[in-house]
């Protein structure tokens, strides 16, 4: 958020949110699969998290607007990368292993991507 910035649903008042949704937004075309392949954490310290969310991320900081933990991020991609891929990971299933839990970070969840072949 910068400083002047007084409406949390206004995209000219997040500093870097809109090249986040942007991104977001050009990685899911390459994701024909509907998000079965790519799973998306975008975001910063007080990111506009609904329009990153809306814009197709799975994962993204921080819906409270606070600034989150650094390691945060490599919470949430460790747990999804080192998970079956038949099991669905939702934020609940991390939030306690958070910092800051559901404040820090949120999202709607994906598919576990490890393989036992």
């Amino acid at each position: 958020m910068i400083k002047r910035g007084t409406g949390y649903n206004d995209i000219y008042n997040y500093r870097n949110s809109r090249y986040f949704i942007e991104t977001v937004k050009q990685a899911r075309k390459y994701d024909r699969d509907n998000g079965k392949n790519l799973v998306i954490f975008a975001g910063a310290c007080q990111s506009y998290f609904e329009a990153i969310i809306s814009a197709g991320a799975n994962f993204a900081s921080s819906p409270a607007r606070i600034l989150i933990d650094f390691m945060d991020p490599l919470v949430v991609a460790e747990k999804v990368a080192f998970t079956e891929k038949y099991k669905y990971i939702t934020i609940d299933d991390i939030a306690r292993e958070l910092r800051d839990g559901k404040e820090g970070v949120s999202g709607i969840g994906a598919n576990g991507k490890l393989r036992k072949e």
